[in-house]
C-alpha cells in the first residue's frame, strides 16, 4: 500500500494539500480501527507510520509484539523528525 494509495482510502484525496481538516479526527479513527485489525505486518506498519504522521501513533511497544518492528518504528520516529528539523531544500 503506497502513501498515496492510504491518503486516497481514508481522505478520499491522493492530494495531502487538498485534506479537509474536518476530515481528519474521522480518518484517524478509521486508521486505529484498521490498524487494530490488520493481521498483515506490513500493512500495520503503514498504517501506523501514517498516524504518526498525523500526530496519532499509538504506543509502539503496545503496537508491535516484534521487536524488529518495534526497532523500524523508532527508526521511522527518528528520522522524520530529523527531516521535519532541516531546513527546505537541505
Amino acid at each position: 500500500m503506497t502513501f498515496e494509495d492510504q491518503l486516497e482510502r481514508y481522505f478520499g484525496t491522493r492530494d495531502p494539500s487538498s485534506i479537509a481538516p474536518q476530515a481528519l479526527a474521522s480518518a484517524v479513527e478509521r486508521m486505529k480501527v484498521d490498524l487494530g485489525l490488520a493481521t498483515d505486518s506490513g500493512a500495520r506498519f503503514a498504517i501506523w507510520c501514517m498516524l504518526f504522521m498525523f500526530g496519532s501513533a499509538p504506543d509502539i511497544d503496545r503496537t508491535f509484539a516484534d521487536r524488529a518492528e518495534r526497532d523500524l518504528a523508532r527508526q521511522f520516529m527518528e528520522k522524520s523528525e530529523a527531516a521535519a528539523q532541516q531546513p527546505d531544500g537541505a
